[in-house]
């Protein structure tokens, strides 16, 4: 990977935001899930690294949360940033359209692989397709739009160490293990900076978080959570890797949560693993927020307790209006 200049890093935090800090030496309730979640996953099949955000303090807590894991899917994210950043700084808008090439094409995931080269679309069904649907090609095509290095730099400038986007969406093979890297904490913090409405800016946030939402792959963290319950997701799947980072807005007690596998012996192992993780965050977090209201510990007011609207620009495609 090129080395990058202190121009591009300091570049992306002009035009990227600091994320929020996480708050030290956290409270009762979450040594009790530390504890929880460390006997699960030295149960658990395969490697596993997770991390937990209550939003509201910051306190967090997880387990081998700064490895370096394969991303899958889930390095979407960054590249749905990196979108919005270039956005925000006028480099394009949404209705900017891209023509689909031959080299961008990859069938490991969503059916854009199959349109006809030269057939252009429009930034934003190119997002919602990317997020929503986990399409590989239009991810390509994204990342071809912004520039890989750009990512990179971007994610660098953030903070985060582990996030790494050294090639393509190519799912054959073995390569993707390697060229698409993140952890945990990384993920973490660029949903702890959108539900904060920190991440670009406030806009930007908002929508982010707004089409991850629209998720359409929900048998992971969703899954043993109430069907009501509003929640902001990715997920990512390889052969052996199964990964689910996501904004969960549970009431008074709003909290991000980022599980990843690898190595697994079956992906169903990991589809069970990811699911208790999610039921046992959901409840302690409830308890978390039940100590933070007896103790009278100052909260951030800035995290929605929903999530909310997409503005009128941004819905229409979102939505399927279009």
């Amino acid at each position: 990977m090129r080395r990058m200049s202190w121009f591009c890093v300091v570049a992306c935090l002009v035009s990227l935001t600091s994320l929020p800090a996480r708050a030290q030496t956290p409270p009762v309730p979450l040594a009790h899930l530390s504890g929880y979640l460390r006997a699960m996953a030295r149960q658990a099949p395969g490697q596993v690294a997770l991390d937990v955000i209550d939003l509201a303090s910051g306190y967090s807590t997880g387990y081998d949360a700064s490895a370096s894991m394969p991303a899958a899917s889930t390095i979407k994210i960054p590249v749905m940033v990196e979108v919005f950043r270039q956005l925000q700084a006028g480099r394009f808008d949404l209705g900017r359209r891209v023509t689909l090439r031959n080299s961008d094409k990859d069938w490991g995931s969503g059916e854009l692989c199959d349109a006809p080269a030269g057939r252009s679309y429009p930034v934003s069904d190119l997002l919602a397709k990317m997020i929503d649907n986990s399409d590989n090609t239009a991810t390509n095509m994204l990342i071809r739009l912004v520039g890989r290095h750009n990512i990179n730099a971007s994610m660098y400038a953030l903070g985060l160490r582990h996030t790494v986007l050294a090639n393509d969406i190519r799912s054959d093979g073995y390569g993707i293990r390697y060229d698409l890297r993140s952890s945990p904490q990384d993920l973490a913090q660029l949903l702890s900076g959108m539900a904060h409405q920190r991440l670009v800016d406030e806009w930007s946030s908002a929508q982010m978080i707004a089409i991850l939402s629209g998720q359409e792959h929900n048998t992971l963290i969703p899954e043993p959570l109430p069907p009501d319950l509003a929640i902001a997701h990715k997920t990512g799947t390889l052969h052996d890797t199964l990964n689910d980072v996501g904004i969960v807005y549970a009431d008074n007690a709003p909290y991000v949560i980022a599980v990843m596998t690898t190595d697994l012996p079956t992906l169903s192992a990991g589809r069970r693993f990811i699911r208790g993780v999610s039921r046992l965050a959901y409840r302690e977090m409830a308890a978390l927020a039940d100590w933070r209201t007896a103790a009278g510990v100052d909260v951030d007011t800035d995290v929605k307790s929903a999530v909310g609207p997409l503005s009128p620009d941004v819905a229409v495609w979102v939505n399927g209006t279009n």
